[in-house]
C-alpha cells in the first residue's frame, strides 16, 4: 500500500448528515433545507438515514459559496444546476473557482496592519 489511503469513488455515499454538515461548516438543518429545495438528493439507508458522497459535499460547498459569497438565493441556484445539467458545462465549478481566486487576490492586495504600525 504505497499511498496509505484508498481511492474512493466520489459517488459512494459514506457520510451521515452530522459528518457532512461538519465537513462544510453548516448545520444539519441547512442540508435538510437544501434537500427540501431539490438541490441535493442524498442516498438513504434501509432505515432512512441520509448518506452523502464526496460529490454531494462538493455540491454543498458550491451552494454555500453561491449563497454566502455571491448573493444567489436557492431558487437561483436551482436554475444554475438545471442550466449546468442541460448544457453539460461546469458552470458552478467555474463560479466557485472564480470566487476563490477573487478572495485570494483581495486578501493578497489588502495592506497588512502589522507591517505599518501606527505611531
Amino acid at each position: 500500500m504505497a499511498s496509505g489511503r484508498l481511492e474512493r469513488d466520489p459517488e459512494q455515499p459514506v457520510y451521515v448528515i452530522s459528518v457532512a454538515a461538519m465537513l462544510v461548516s453548516a448545520h444539519p438543518r441547512t442540508l435538510r433545507i437544501y434537500e427540501d429545495e431539490g438541490l441535493l438528493c442524498p442516498a438513504r439507508t434501509p432505515s432512512n438515514i441520509r448518506l452523502y458522497s464526496e460529490n454531494d459535499i462538493r455540491r454543498i460547498t458550491w451552494i454555500r459559496h453561491l449563497t454566502r459569497d455571491r448573493g444567489v438565493n436557492l431558487a437561483g441556484i436551482r436554475i444554475l444546476f438545471e442550466l449546468e445539467e442541460r448544457l453539460g458545462a461546469r458552470i458552478l465549478e467555474a463560479l466557485y473557482a472564480e470566487g476563490i481566486a477573487d478572495a485570494e487576490a483581495a486578501s493578497a492586495a489588502a495592506p497588512d496592519p502589522e507591517a505599518h504600525p501606527h505611531t
